[in-house]
């Protein structure tokens, strides 16, 4: 089923069974999604330099921090991150409003968390340079390599916000001209965000939530049904 709405729900319990009503923030909340690689973490603190209304959270540190994981994997050196878990956590920033939050994977966001998504996108030659100073093992590197060659983080980010009113940004980042650039034009819709244009959110999240339903990226589906079951493939 899909809402008949294109926004999203006010009070569905979609993060770890909690109602995800928000006030209204003051200031917008970014996500910056991307390969590993395609300068995320460099991307979000200059643009929380550029401006004092956002700061910067670099969700992959937390994760670390917070031991938001269950999971490792050996062969690719990183931990594989528990969902819930690391909504629960971002779940209070969120509402606060004002946050610029960087990480590789999208598809388990609640799109109302979000004002501007966007996407960075690298050369391989300058991907494949950069994942190299950081020592990532060869299997790691091919892989994030051939995940942008697929364009695999843009096409996840339309997959689950497309349908939605939040507006996504692709954006190239293989020089410091860009770099600048973009930055600027985050800063310019930073300064320019207005909460009384943000799109309302529909009312029906409560009947769905009394009937056992939630939505999960604009499909209506058991509220018990846990977020490993309805990720994406790889």
């Amino acid at each position: 089923l899909k809402c008949s709405s294109p926004h999203t729900l006010a009070q569905t319990p979609a993060v770890g069974g909690h109602p995800t009503a928000m006030p209204d923030r003051q200031h917008p909340n970014i996500l910056v999604t991307g390969t590993p690689g395609v300068g995320k973490t460099t991307f979000c603190e200059a643009v929380a330099e550029a401006t004092t209304r956002v700061r910067h959270l670099e969700v992959s540190k937390l994760v670390k921090e917070k031991k938001l994981y269950k999971e490792w994997d050996d062969e690719m050196a990183c931990s594989i991150f528990d969902e819930d878990m690391l909504c629960d956590e971002l779940e209070s920033c969120m509402e606060e409003g004002g946050c610029v939050i960087d990480f590789h994977s999208s598809g388990f966001l609640p799109e109302h968390w979000f004002d501007l998504i966007v996407v960075l996108r690298a050369e391989t030659a300058v991907l494949y340079d950069r994942l190299e100073r950081r020592h990532y093992p060869e299997a790691k590197i091919k892989q994030n390599v051939e995940a942008e060659i697929f364009q695999m983080c843009l096409d996840e980010a339309r997959e689950a916000f497309g349908e939605s009113d939040v507006q996504i940004w692709e954006v190239q980042h293989d020089s410091q001209e860009q770099l600048e650039e973009a930055v600027q034009r985050v800063r310019q819709f930073v300064e320019n965000f207005k909460p009384d244009e943000r799109p309302q959110p529909c009312t029906c999240g409560a009947a769905l939530a009394t009937a056992g339903l939630r939505f999960h990226n604009g499909l209506v589906v058991p509220a018990l049904v846990s977020r490993a079951h309805l990720s994406k493939p790889a």
